[in-house]
């Protein structure tokens, strides 16, 4: 009888930090070519792509508008939260971000898509940088990770103002999608936790 290493709920950074900086540079880099791309060709991406609240027919928004953003102000705004967040998200391995990743996206933009305002059109990648920054900051809560809580008491002091924009205090920003990226990024946290959890519970010990 054998026992197996502990899970990797715990891990507060990445086991492979070359290759997570890796991953959200080059995530970044997308954002910067389908900006560029938008800018040379005259039909309009951001128009093409962004969500339409409560609009069948542009449904499929839901799968673009974090790659699009209306300007260079908005896309430099994105730029170092994302970096940062998707970098730490990575804590747990590339599989589980890329879950994580999906379901914030995916929910975050149906949020929008259902309580955002009529003939807007939301884009950018704020709802999926709140979406980590709030995985980011209850992870440890639910891993029970001191290392977590550490990152997330760090994060908190230097990103905690952000979360002021979930409310709808300013305008022309989408609080929609940052009050739905967040919810999403808290109920990743804690299916990643109750899920890795009950792994490990099943194969601590193997004969």
């Amino acid at each position: 009888m054998s026992r197996l290493p502990e899970d990797s709920t715990k891990r507060a950074l990445p086991a492979e930090p070359g290759k997570a900086l890796l991953v959200s540079f080059g995530f970044v880099a997308l954002l910067y070519l389908v900006w560029f791309v938008d800018r040379i060709f005259p039909a309009s991406l951001v128009r093409a792509g962004g969500i339409r609240s409560r609009d069948w027919s542009e449904f499929d928004g839901l799968l673009w508008a974090p790659l699009l953003h209306g300007g260079w102000d908005h896309l430099a705004a994105n730029t170092v939260p994302v970096v940062v967040f998707a970098f730490l998200a990575m804590a747990g391995g590339l599989a589980q971000w890329a879950v994580v990743t999906a379901l914030i996206w995916m929910l975050s933009g149906l949020g929008v898509w259902l309580a955002g305002p009529s003939q807007a059109v939301t884009i950018g990648a704020s709802g999926l940088a709140f979406g980590w920054l709030a995985f980011l900051l209850v992870r440890g809560f639910f891993n029970r990770s001191g290392g977590q809580l550490v990152i997330a008491g760090i994060l908190f002091f230097l990103y905690g103002s952000m979360l002021w924009s979930v409310l709808p205090l300013y305008q022309g920003v989408s609080w929609q999608g940052h009050l739905f990226g967040a919810l999403s990024g808290i109920l990743a946290a804690w299916l990643v936790a109750r899920a890795e959890r009950g792994q490990v519970r099943a194969t601590r010990w193997t004969w």
